[in-house]
Formats: C-alpha cells, structure tokens, sequence
C-alpha cells in the first residue's frame, strides 16, 4: 500500500524533505546527522549517544529483523528521530519480540521514511550537520524556518540520560573492582568488562573524586554520551583530580573528558563519525582497527602540545585523533567504541589492556 507523505523534514538553511511517519507522530527540532551502518539499528536507536538527534540511515532497508529484548544499549532510548528510505513493519527473525516502529511509539521517538536519504545524507556530508525541524507536511517553511530560528540547543544532554544514583553491577568473585563513570553509557561496555571478572559500580556523571575515592577502585572507567565535552566540566574536574591514584579508560566522550582534563581541547567536526566500518591505525604496532564510532567531536591534536598525552590511534580516513595514553598516570582512552563488536573483536584487546594495568597497578601498590 502507497502512503501519502504526512510528515515533512525542514533544514535550517531551507531544504525540505517529505516523508511518512511512522513511530511516535510528534513535532521535534533536532540535530540533523548520519549513520552509514548496514545493521544495528536497535543499538543506535538505543544509543544514550543520540540523544537530541535526528538519525538518517544511509542503508535503506530499516525494520527488517525487528526488535530483540537482549540487544537493547539503554533501557529508555534517548534518541530524538530516525529517517529511513523505506522502513519495514513486518519483520522476518526469530528472536524478535516487536517491530521497529512500535517501540519508537512507546519511547516517543519520531520515525519518517519514504525520505530520499541518498540526496539528504549528501547534503550533510556536503554543507555538515545541522538543525532539523521535523513537522506536518503542512507546515508552511517560513514557520518552520522560524521555530528552528527560535530554538535554543540544550546543554543537559548528559544529565538526562546518566544514572541518577550510585548502582552496582557485581560479578560473583571478581577480581577487580571498576568504577564507570556514566555520562550516557552504553550496557555492553558494563558487559565486557564484567566478562573480564570486573565488578562495576556505576555512578552518575557528576559524582566526585572524592566520593569515587571512597569506592576503592582498582580502576576507573569514563564512558560515552551525547553532546559537547565542554558541557561536563564537573566530569573534567573529577577525571583531573583522580588521574595517577588509578588506571583510567575512557570511549568516545570519555575519551573528549580525558583530553580536557590534561589541557588539551576539542571541536566540532563537520558531520561527525557514525558507522560501523572506521579504518583506524594503532601507531604502536602499525595495525588497522574497523572500528565502530559515534561522535561528533574530536581532539584538537596541535592542543596536546605541552601536555603528558600522546597519540596512541588515527582516524584513516581525516587524520583525527583517535587514541590517547599517558603511561605516567595509566590512563588511555579511544575515540571509538570497542564494545560494539566492529571487525567484528578487533577491537575487544583494549578491555584487556585495562584489566592488565590494574593487575600491573596492584602488584605495585
């Protein structure tokens, strides 16, 4: 059956694509961005990460394999909006137990397909990321423009989605104990580490080194999240005042905290990385990582200068900065994420190299 376009999609610059909804039907002034991903759209749509974001699927068959309880990043998806080429409502797969647009509807997540995603994702990779509108296809484009002139982009991204409370994730006899930082953590990262014999205390992304201190870490994780690193200057603050008392690692804005932390500075990239298929070279040992990224800033690399940082990783494809260490403190970080399976383990060995400075850190202590 042929729908009739009911929604519509405004840029800021005036562009505007027609759709039908699907999902929750509801009016939203989002970030407009890109994920080249060929599966996974459960794990993005669940993905802390997206919050505030409007998600264009370069792919364009979306729905197919439905939804599976186990495979969910977050128990409340954040997200703002999912754009697709054509979304399937039937899905064809044993281990799923809802459709695609049904959770969308409960999480209130906008959904629009039938869009031409191959000339709007061109369009984000050409003039970079930017504010979207997505509304009735009735809405006339001077209003629209004018909402997404009024609109003011939240800062609290982070807040929203972080633990509210310290919560513990034990592992029966685990040898080491971790505590993450959640700043909008994905649960696969608690997954590998406590598959590691790592029990993880969770706390919220505003909680201080002292506090932390009290927990009697053996090692301190700090995880992904949305927004501007700059927005979690409490979380700087805390990763500066514990650097050196224990091993650290930090993914994707964990990796934006660290950096800050030692005096370096970030920026906003032109459209981001969102995929599952990132070449990124280990300086170290001269290897390439497919790696699976979701972030839209980086480490400003001429910052580092002056700073005990050095560059661990490279992005392949821009030359951004993709991997930090300072061997004084114990501390690295990735701005990719290893707990998403890219490659699909290539990347699985930098939990173990965590696990091995804490076990380095005890028999020193």
């Amino acid at each position: 059956m042929i729908k009739t376009p009911d929604r519509k999609i405004i840029l800021e610059d005036g562009q505007e694509y027609t759709g039908c909804s699907f999902g929750a039907v509801a009016d939203k002034v989002l970030e407009i961005v890109f994920n080249t991903s060929m599966v996974g759209y459960q794990e993005i749509l669940s993905d802390p990460s997206y919050t505030d974001q409007a998600v264009v699927m370069t792919y364009p068959l979306i729905g197919n394999y439905g939804m599976a309880d186990d495979d969910y990043e977050t128990e409340h998806p954040s997200i703002g909006a999912l754009i697709v080429r054509e979304y399937n409502d039937e899905p064809s797969n044993w281990r799923s137990t809802e459709t695609l647009g049904s959770v969308m509807e409960r999480y209130g997540i906008a959904g629009v397909s039938g869009v031409d995603t191959r000339k709007l994702n061109r369009s984000i990779r050409d003039h970079g990321s930017r504010m979207a509108l997505i509304t009735s296809v009735s809405t006339p484009l001077d209003e629209g423009l004018e909402i997404l002139r009024n609109h003011k982009v939240p800062r609290d991204a982070v807040s929203r989605v972080s633990c509210d409370r310290i919560r513990g994730r034990s592992r029966a006899g685990a040898k080491h104990h971790v505590v993450a930082i959640d700043c909008g953590m994905k649960d696969n990262i608690v997954r590998s580490l406590m598959s590691r014999n790592c029990g993880v205390t969770v706390v919220p992304w505003n909680t201080t080194a002292e506090e932390i201190r009290s927990l009697d870490p053996d090692g301190v994780f700090i995880s992904n999240g949305p927004g501007d690193p700059t927005d979690v200057m409490e979380t700087v603050r805390t990763v500066r005042s514990l650097a050196g008392t224990c091993p650290m690692f930090g993914i994707c804005l964990g990796h934006q905290i660290i950096a800050l932390a030692y005096g370096a500075k970030t920026y906003k990239l032109k459209f981001g990385h969102r995929g599952g298929n990132h070449p990124v070279k280990d300086l170290e040992t001269g290897k390439i990582e497919i790696t699976s990224q979701n972030h839209s800033y980086a480490v400003d690399a001429d910052s580092l200068s002056g700073t005990p940082l050095e560059v661990t990783h490279l992005n392949l494809l821009d030359g951004t900065v993709e991997g930090l260490r300072c061997v004084r403190d114990r501390v690295f970080s990735v701005q990719y994420h290893p707990e998403s399976s890219p490659g699909p383990q290539d990347s699985a060995h930098l939990f173990d190299r965590f696990v091995r400075m804490m076990e380095e850190a005890g028999e020193h202590a």
